[in-house]
């Protein structure tokens, strides 16, 4: 493992422009577990159901049911050293975006700064009627589900089955995906459209691809360079600390 984690983080700091594409693995350390796992919501509530966007127009006080306790779970949620580490190799510029399928906020609760959300996030919410926009803070108080002022129900900005990835959200993943030279992926089992496209892209346009998962994914046989297995919080950590220990030594040196 440290082998690879050393030859990881050379081909980080060699080639540059790193776009990192994470998924839900990489806020379990946070307490946030996957949708999909034994403790996910999709064991207590169907998502066919509840998780729909038809669902939420036909059934808003029954879904928004699903969406509170989902609440409970995010606002209980701080950054783990994965997405610290991601954050400092940003600011070091290593980095140079993220694009993540999670609605936690994480990512810039951590401190980076060019993050793509495929999936929107839990943070803001949106009147279905009226189109007005508020905060989740300012809407805290209203109770579940919260009403707009005009009375119809909130919607959280968060991507509903059914409904469609944001146009900005996928040109540019798509734009960091092509101009990158590596693409490391954190914490995606590289399953879900379009996020799982986004490795095929980056590997077109000549990029290495590194991946961090506690287990192969639907990548890791195919297009994956450099595997490390383990939990992200670790690896993504000590990834980070060798690659900005290298360009602290070469920067002495030079």
């Amino acid at each position: 493992m440290i082998d690879r984690l050393v030859q990881a983080a050379e081909v980080l700091s060699a080639r540059g422009r790193v776009v990192v594409l994470t998924g839900a693995g990489i806020s379990v350390e946070s307490g946030i577990p996957d949708f999909r796992s034994e403790e996910g919501l999709w064991t207590r509530y169907d998502p066919y159901e509840y998780a729909t966007v038809s669902a939420f127009r036909s059934e808003p006080r029954k879904v928004w049911r699903m969406l509170a306790e989902m609440e409970q779970v995010l606002d209980r949620a701080r950054p783990n050293p994965a997405h610290a580490a991601v954050a400092r190799l940003e600011a070091a510029g290593v980095v140079e975006g993220v694009i993540t399928q999670n609605i936690d906020g994480l990512h810039q609760a951590a401190g980076s700064r060019n993050v793509v959300e495929f999936h929107g996030c839990h943070r803001t919410l949106t009147c279905l009627a009226c189109g007005r926009a508020f905060g989740r803070d300012e809407v805290r108080s209203r109770g579940v589900p919260p009403p707009c002022d005009c009375g119809a129900l909130l919607k959280p900005d968060v991507i509903f089955f059914g409904e469609e990835i944001p146009s900005r959200a996928l040109e540019e993943s798509h734009r960091l995906v092509r101009a990158c030279r590596v693409l490391l992926v954190v914490g995606t089992s590289a399953e879900v459209a379009p996020a799982s496209h986004m490795p095929w892209l980056a590997k077109r346009a000549g990029a290495i691809v590194v991946e961090v998962n506690l287990r192969p994914s639907a990548i890791t046989a195919t297009i994956t360079d450099l595997h490390l297995a383990g939990p992200a919080g670790e690896v993504v950590h000590r990834l980070a600390e060798h690659v900005l220990a290298g360009r602290g030594a070469a920067a002495r040196t030079g």
